[in-house]
């Protein structure tokens, strides 16, 4: 049964994938289509700019990891030395003592093996390590080229999908289903909508602030940091923890990494007080708890399109709560005491 369940969330992710990506390209089809462009045109178009920004994101990782990883190499001696100086005179004093350079030798011989000094082979071997996370080359590729096709066919027929989908519903629940979907897809395109701004003024903010602290890797960290800014939580950690690794590795412990820290809390004081209120407005209103839970159950479920999947399931699940119980407040069962 596992195993069933297993091949059938594997079957379901591209076209999972793809319905999120059409939802999100839909709105820029329908102003390309009334400027003028034929629908085909408009959803080739809408199709090759998010085919674009997914190549971007990709391409600022491999930068990141070009840049960061050959500073490890250099660094990692210049961190042991600093590490033996502090920890040696508190092991001397219970006796113990460590062969430090059987430990650097050591260390040092495992991240030569790890780590090439050529960017080209670092950023070959990300990408084949990407490519094998997905189950097989081919498999990522097929599902590439399965979710592109989908989504252009969606972006195509959209209005017929929903008609089609609309026509399978009980003639009974209708007027309810439709004002529920109603309710979801104003919820979802105003967040959208406000998460796209705000990402771009983050991406712009942490980018100028990492270059005026003189951080080589500036730019697609800044970017990077931006573009995460749609994974609550989760994304500003894994940017945050990125920019403080780079700005370790460049400049060690010392006022630059005061600095990033400083930049960062500012930044989320800045997107939490003025930013998210008045670019996405108030957000979904689950708890915190809660969004990390749909994350890690979509994420386990269907991956990394799992995590795009869990922002709208949970605003779903948070428009069907919120009806059930007005239906249930206004019940006569809950309202009679009798």
């Amino acid at each position: 049964m596992s195993d069933f369940i297993t091949s059938f969330m594997q079957i379901m992710t591209p076209f999972l994938a793809a319905f999120i990506f059409a939802y999100i390209l839909e709105p820029l089809t329908k102003r390309l289509i009334n400027v003028g462009l034929p629908r085909a045109l408009a959803a080739l178009c809408s199709l090759s700019i998010g085919v674009l920004a997914s190549i971007i994101i990709l391409m600022l990782l491999l930068s990141l990891i070009n840049h960061e990883l050959p500073l490890i190499k250099t660094q990692f001696p210049i961190w042991l030395k600093s590490a033996q100086e502090w920890i040696e005179p508190k092991l001397e004093s219970f006796h113990i003592s460590l062969d430090w350079n059987m430990i650097r030798d050591q260390a040092q011989s495992t991240i030569s093996s790890r780590i090439s000094d050529n960017a080209n082979t670092i950023a070959t071997k990300s990408l084949g390590a990407i490519l094998k996370s997905s189950g097989s080359v081919i498999s990522f590729f097929a599902n590439t080229v399965l979710i592109l096709f989908v989504l252009f066919y969606l972006l195509l027929e959209w209005d017929k999908f929903l008609s089609i989908v609309g026509a399978l519903v009980p003639v009974r629940f209708r007027q309810t289903f439709f004002m529920l979907t109603k309710e979801v897809d104003v919820l979802l395109s105003h967040y959208l909508r406000g998460q796209i701004l705000l990402m771009l003024v983050l991406a712009c903010f942490y980018s100028i602030g990492l270059k005026f602290i003189g951080l080589e890797s500036a730019f697609p960290l800044g970017v990077f940091t931006g573009l995460v800014a749609f994974i609550p939580y989760i994304g500003f950690m894994l940017s945050f923890i990125l920019s403080l690794l780079a700005t370790i590795l460049q400049f060690g412990p010392g006022n630059a990494l005061i600095a990033v820290l400083v930049l960062y809390g500012v930044g989320q004081l800045l997107e939490g007080f003025f930013l998210t209120p008045r670019l996405v407005g108030e957000r979904i209103g689950l708890h915190p708890v809660a969004v990390l839970f749909a994350l890690m159950v979509f994420g386990q479920m269907f991956g990394f399109f799992g995590v795009l999947l869990a922002f709208p399931m949970s605003a779903i699940c948070l428009v069907a709560i919120k009806y059930l119980k007005n239906r249930f407040l206004s019940s006569e069962w809950f309202n009679t005491n009798s």
